[in-house]
């Protein structure tokens, strides 16, 4: 067996408790963090301990990824609005090999992992992604994601969603059967996936991404001239808006992972709190601005106590899969956010989100991995443009 690991940077935070002065983590092992020591004296006479120059953090949660696509950057142009993004991704999915596409997921597995990232919350089409997670460090959640919009097709997508959740379950990867947006499933569709998952597995929804999906349900804009144009009935718009669709069709207990929000309003967030017992906002501020040049309205979220978390999304609309990087831009936007709150939306709340108790903090006896914050403006206790994050334990 290995010696114990005694870590100890300039500075140690901690999402739910804050800035620990002069801290000592011993691992085990295993990862498993045995001790935490504050306030700990003479650091340099202590046997065996490593010194990080930056801000030692718990592993970062990516809840929304797609690694699946990993083999399309680049492949997109900047700006072209969702529906133009969405145009472009069915027009080229799935032209390369699949030996490319598991290449280019491999590679980012590994990066993810050199960045400390301990869990990922990663959507799913398909399943020759499955055997790369099978051996992989990192912890995925396959949220398996259907759509669907015609009825004539709803029996043939969810068959194929059911087979790809087979597969996940036979090779005992967590999964949730999950609809992909509240505009893009008929609606006997959206209630069979809802229904197929009994143990209350979170769900991870597409929400209020573009203008397009409220104007749907009015009869407006272009995802419904596409509707009208492909002659299928939007079934569900007697829910009256993407929030009432899912606040009529979702149990309240089922944990619920809504994913950009960059339209969302006050009221939108009202019903959904008041509705979910457990919801998390997860925001892609990179992906949002590659795609529409919009942002999140991060004070509107944080104004009503959301629980807020960051993702990535996919490198078909990202230049990376960095955590640290969307950090840069909220923070760029928004430099009132104070780093430990920044922290806690790639830590702890993406953990809670998908249910990784054992990850997003330092506690003792749970396995949560340590990142170093590098290149950090050590004045201010914050980043810097030349910020980085690299896995320490």
């Amino acid at each position: 067996m290995s010696p114990l690991r005694k870590i100890a940077a300039h500075y140690t935070l901690c999402p739910r408790t804050g800035w620990i002065p002069r801290a000592v983590l011993t691992f085990d092992s295993d990862g498993r963090l045995l001790h935490l020591e504050p306030d700990a004296s003479r650091l340099d006479s202590i046997h065996g301990i490593e010194f990080y120059s930056g801000i030692l953090i718990p592993g970062m949660v990516n809840p929304h990824c797609y690694l699946e696509l990993s083999y399309l950057r680049e492949s997109i142009p900047r700006g072209t609005g969702l529906d133009g993004f969405v145009e472009q991704i069915a027009r080229i999915r799935g032209q390369a090999p699949e030996s490319t596409r598991l290449h280019c997921a491999e590679m980012q597995d590994a990066v993810l992992r050199q960045q400390g990232v301990v869990a990922v919350g990663d959507i799913c089409n398909d399943a020759f992604t499955f055997p790369l997670k099978q051996r992989s460090s990192i912890h995925y959640h396959n949220f398996i994601e259907i759509f669907g919009s015609d009825p004539s097709v709803a029996d043939r997508q969810f068959e194929r969603g059911v087979q790809v959740a087979g597969r996940a379950e036979r090779l005992h990867l967590p999964f949730s059967l999950t609809p992909h947006a509240t505009y893009s499933l008929s609606e006997p569709l959206f209630e069979r996936t809802v229904e197929a998952n009994p143990a209350w597995k979170p769900l991870s929804v597409h929400f209020m991404e573009s203008p397009a999906e409220s104007q749907l349900f009015r009869g407006t804009g272009p995802f419904a001239e596409r509707y009208r144009q492909a002659d299928i009935p939007a079934d569900w718009a007697h829910f009256g808006s993407p929030a009432g669709r899912l606040i009529h069709c979702v149990a309240s207990e089922i944990p619920l992972l809504l994913i950009h929000n960059t339209c969302v309003t006050e009221e939108d967030i009202d019903r959904i709190q008041d509705h979910f017992q457990s919801v998390t906002w997860v925001v892609c501020p990179r992906s949002n601005a590659y795609i529409e040049g919009s942002f999140p309205p991060i004070e509107l979220l944080r104004r009503k106590g959301c629980r807020i978390a960051v993702g990535t999304d996919s490198l078909a609309s990202n230049h990376s899969l960095s955590l640290v990087e969307e950090l840069k831009l909220l923070t760029g936007r928004r430099p009132e956010i104070p780093l430990q709150e920044l922290v806690r939306w790639v830590t702890a709340n993406g953990a809670r989100a998908l249910e990784a108790e054992w990850a997003g903090s330092f506690e003792v006896g749970t396995s949560p991995g340590a990142v170093l914050l590098d290149h950090i403006d050590r004045d201010h206790r914050a980043l810097s443009a030349d910020s980085t994050a690299r896995r320490s334990i």
